[in-house]
């Protein structure tokens, strides 16, 4: 019976997925399977068209990526309306993360801005062309690979990283609410960030949601303790302070009393403390995202909650990990479910590396940056159905592999299985029709239209595109003219 339930559900998925292509619909659909039921890694995008499922030639590929539609607010509705993990409490952990689809040497694709890439070692991070997508998530309890991946957007060259994260999360949350995957009376939906984001900032936009952020910050930060009550008014007069003293993370002298804490004994890190203080907040100040703000800055209040451990399973030096969360009034219980879901926050970390390294997200060199977000909601398309194929799959493992039970098998051991599955499930996919290709460009002619070259999205701190100077273009140097001897 649990087998038959989780067989609707993929091909009413399918079926779904079929109607969200509204322009080369059978093209982009053979494409999806084909990207399914591949063997092996995804090397090359023209690699597809070699396999079986997919019933047509390399044009119609390129043309389905080119030139397809797909309705991606429908596609949005259907990836929220699947069954999606829950916490031990019943409530949605959802992961917010950027992962960079590079192209240095593209100088003929458009909307290309600097991405952040890590290298190995110390100061080898990079700033490479290519396209940001900012990705949501929905994680799952305990160490696993698998997420539900649940929205992407491509980030134009300057966009404002909190402002776009903000409204990603709203639109995700209202879609999950429509759904029916939230319901009032439930507990909140938790957004788990990393290091780099606003998130007093993002909480601040979101409050109208039934939404708690949790975000790690830098050691080196510094926040404000509220003010005390009752204030006591100097004897020069004046008006009360908006902001308590100073909690200098790296100056334990300035903590004070801590709210709650807990000591937790783990497999992998040995004994795990965290600590816990109650209503601190950064000091606004107007400048940078509150430069334009109307009316008096805000006071966004939160919990701080300090994260030590005996050991790491690499090995490397155990420093403490400093967390805010936008919720006050932290118990016990919150404290812990806040660091065990940004421990989990790291399974997206694997998704991104199966996106890449086996479904090839990254791999087609694509010029348009529109044909590149058509591949990457087939991507994303194909995750989803390898997720709800998860309980039907049978572990088709490798000779040299480990055995491993039926539930806990990753996405690629799904994914080589999903070939018997389709033939249960069907296609909704027209068979293709006979054709002739066309006369193609005449023999010996010269391509009259060239490709326009895109520079590096810049933008400057007035908000204005930038532009190089005159003379670092090609041909205004001047020659430097050697002069003749009387």
């Amino acid at each position: 019976m649990a087998e038959r339930d989780a067989l609707a559900k993929v091909s009413e998925f399918r079926a779904e997925l079929y109607a969200c292509f509204t322009s080369r619909a059978d093209a982009l659909f053979d494409l999806c399977d084909a990207l399914l039921c591949t063997d092996g890694p995804v090397r090359t995008l023209v690699d597809l068209a070699l396999a079986p499922e997919h019933r047509r030639g390399h044009g119609a590929l390129y043309s389905g990526i080119n030139q397809g539609r797909i309705d991606v607010a429908r596609l949005r509705r259907a990836l929220a309306g699947v069954p999606l993990p829950r916490a031990s409490d019943g409530r949605l952990v959802l992961a917010v993360d950027v992962s960079p689809w590079l192209r240095p040497d593209a100088d003929t694709c458009s909307d290309r801005s600097f991405c952040h890439t890590f290298g190995r070692g110390l100061g080898k991070h990079q700033m490479v062309p290519g396209w940001p997508y900012s990705i949501v998530a929905a994680l799952e309890t305990g160490r696993t690979s698998w997420t539900a991946l649940l929205d992407a957007i491509r980030m134009e060259p300057g966009a404002d990283l909190a402002a776009v994260t903000a409204d990603q999360v709203r639109d995700v949350v209202e879609r999950l609410v429509e759904a029916g995957q939230w319901h009032p009376g439930t507990p909140n939906i938790l957004v788990v960030l990393d290091a780099g984001y606003d998130a007093p900032r993002i909480a601040h936009i979101l409050s109208d949601l039934p939404v708690d952020v949790l975000d790690r910050l830098r050691s080196d930060r510094v926040m404000r303790k509220p003010v005390l009550v009752p204030w006591i008014c100097p004897p020069q007069g004046g008006r009360p302070p908006k902001h308590g003293g100073e909690f200098v993370f790296g100056r334990p002298e300035t903590w004070g009393e801590v709210t709650a804490v807990t000591v937790t004994s783990t497999d992998r890190y040995g004994t795990a403390t965290a600590q816990a203080w109650d209503r601190l907040h950064p000091r606004l100040t107007r400048r940078a995202a509150w430069l334009d703000h109307e009316g008096p800055l805000p006071i966004i209040e939160g919990t701080v909650i300090r994260l030590s451990v005996e050991k790491l399973p690499s090995g490397g030096v155990n420093r403490p990990v400093w967390l805010w969360w936008s919720g006050t009034g932290a118990r016990s219980e919150d404290v812990d479910r806040c660091w065990q879901s940004f421990l989990r926050r790291f399974d997206v970390e694997h998704t991104f590396r199966l996106l890449k390294q086996t479904l090839g997200w990254t791999k087609p060199k694509l010029r348009d940056s529109r044909s590149a977000d058509r591949w990457t909601w087939l991507v994303l398309a194909a995750h989803a159905q390898l997720r709800l194929a998860r309980p039907l799959a049978r572990d088709l493992r490798r000779p040299w592999e480990r055995p491993a039970e039926p539930n806990r098998l990753t996405p690629a051991r799904v994914r080589r299985g999903f070939r018997n599955l389709r033939a249960k499930t069907g296609t909704p996919a027209g068979a293709p029709k006979p054709s002739r290709p066309g006369p193609g460009r005449p023999l010996g002619s010269k391509n009259r239209h060239h490709a326009i070259r895109h520079g590096v999205g810049r933008i400057l701190a007035t908000g204005e595109a930038y532009s190089p100077p005159a003379h670092h273009e090609v041909g205004t140097k001047p020659r430097r003219v050697t002069p003749v001897a009387s």
